[in-house]
């Protein structure tokens, strides 16, 4: 029986841990160590790396940089985020290979899915960095991607400070709550922002590739969602065809 295989997409704000900006190296280390256990654990672990701790394009357009430049910047971020927990999963004994969608030979691959799949299959850790290597596409997209070309069980998005997706805003109205299972149609109808941007959620239902939303913040919450799957009556929504239902 092949090994199950995940696909976790790692936000750059889940690297700042606490900090404004930048990295932190306590969030990096731990994240590493669940990702590397993960693997030990015999699940294959593909790993996307956001870049909004360090630049966000969307952000540097509307100060008036041009808006695809602004977004390879935001690419090169990623990679420079991958660069960080390529080294600290080596440190935790994890074998990695970071691949990136931009070419940037002297530190990385250029992704070739053929290429990922084997890595996969031999063991290795797949850090995909560099979004799609296209401006004007989130690396939301860049995850859903990646988890339909190398065939992933489970799409896991990792958020920084939410348990999963609600009906809104917990911040805002007391009255929220959160959802256990989402249907991607009700997804897309509702425009719920904070699971994915609506080319990523569409591109999952088309390829009917389950999402996970969980909060990586949690102790061991990559673990215990790779690992026993989330809990939705008390944590994380799954995202897929079934019914919409809320957390009981």
């Amino acid at each position: 029986m092949a090994s199950p295989r995940v696909v976790l997409k790692v936000s750059g704000e889940s690297l700042q841990g606490q900090r404004e900006s930048g990295i932190d190296p306590s969030a990096l280390n731990d994240i590493a160590r669940q990702i590397v256990e993960c693997r030990n654990l015999g699940v294959e672990m593909g790993v996307v790396v956001g870049g909004g701790n360090l630049f966000r394009g969307r952000l540097a357009a509307e100060l008036g940089m041009a808006e695809a430049t602004a977004h390879y910047a935001g690419m090169l971020a990623t990679v420079i985020n991958g660069l960080a927990l390529q080294d600290a999963i080596e440190a935790a004994g994890g074998e990695v290979r970071t691949m990136s969608a931009l070419q940037v030979r002297q530190v990385s691959e250029i992704f070739i899915r053929r290429r990922a799949l084997r890595h996969l299959e031999k063991g290795r850790i797949v850090l995909c960095v560099g979004g799609t290597g296209n401006p004007y596409v989130t690396t939301d997209t860049a995850a859903a991607l990646r988890g339909i070309e190398l065939d992933a069980h489970q799409l896991l998005m990792g958020k920084h400070g939410t348990d999963g997706v609600y009906t809104a805003d917990p911040a805002l109205d007391s009255t929220a709550a959160r959802y256990a299972q989402l249907n991607y149609r009700d997804a897309l109808q509702q425009n719920l922002g904070v699971l994915m941007d609506a080319s990523a959620l569409a591109l999952c239902e088309e390829h009917s590739l389950p999402i996970v939303v969980f909060n990586i913040e949690s102790a061991d919450a990559i673990v215990r969602t790779v690992i026993d799957g989330p809990d939705l009556e008390r944590a994380g929504t799954l995202v897929d065809h079934g019914e919409t239902r809320l957390a009981g």
